[in-house]
């Protein structure tokens, strides 16, 4: 397929054409996929970011402008979520949910004043959570702990997508500010 092919197959789409986009996705679906598992080596969770890429893909597709190739673009989309699961999972890592939903931190030592310390910083983790207004604490958990995306968090709370990510910001950053001043 070339260029002008992928060109002629984007207007399809744009114009309705939910065909052209499933030509798209049968086309680049295995390349993204490796390029996807060269980041992240678990089969089952590259899998996931692939699906993600062309959803993604899917939902953008009628902004793109063509000043690259379709296969350029879709690249760039899977970097990106690659990297971004890299981030979460990181973050996890020092992270976990206990049952009840509090933020946990794993405990891989048995030392029991460690165990204790990060029980405290767990809870002082929930206690800043619980401080954050409703808004800002509805934006927090939707993005940190439920990994959605703004757009779909827009569209559960009825609001801007800029309106959300200054949320989140003012969330982290109180957040933050509790656990320095421990009150």
């Amino acid at each position: 397929m070339n260029q002008a092919d992928e060109l002629k197959l984007i207007e399809d789409f744009k114009k309705g054409n939910e065909q052209a986009f499933n030509q798209l996705v049968l086309r680049y679906q295995e390349k993204i996929y490796w390029i996807v598992r060269r980041m992240i080596p678990d089969h089952d969770e590259a899998d996931d970011v692939t699906q993600n890429v062309f959803i993604k893909a899917y939902h953008s597709l009628k902004s793109f402008k063509g000043d690259s190739s379709f296969y350029t673009w879709i690249y760039r989309i899977a970097i990106n979520l690659s990297l971004n699961e890299i981030r979460r999972k990181k973050i996890r890592r020092a992270f976990s949910i206990e049952d009840e939903g509090t933020p946990q931190l794993h405990a891989d030592d048995e030392n029991p004043l460690e165990r204790l310390e990060k029980k405290e910083l767990n809870a002082l983790i929930q206690e800043a959570i619980n401080q954050l207004p409703e808004k800002q604490k509805k934006v927090f958990v939707l993005r940190y702990f439920e990994e959605l995306p703004y757009e779909e968090i827009s569209k559960i709370l009825h609001t801007s997508v800029g309106g959300l990510k200054a949320n989140y910001f003012h969330a982290v950053k109180k957040i933050g500010e509790y656990l320095k001043h421990g009150t």
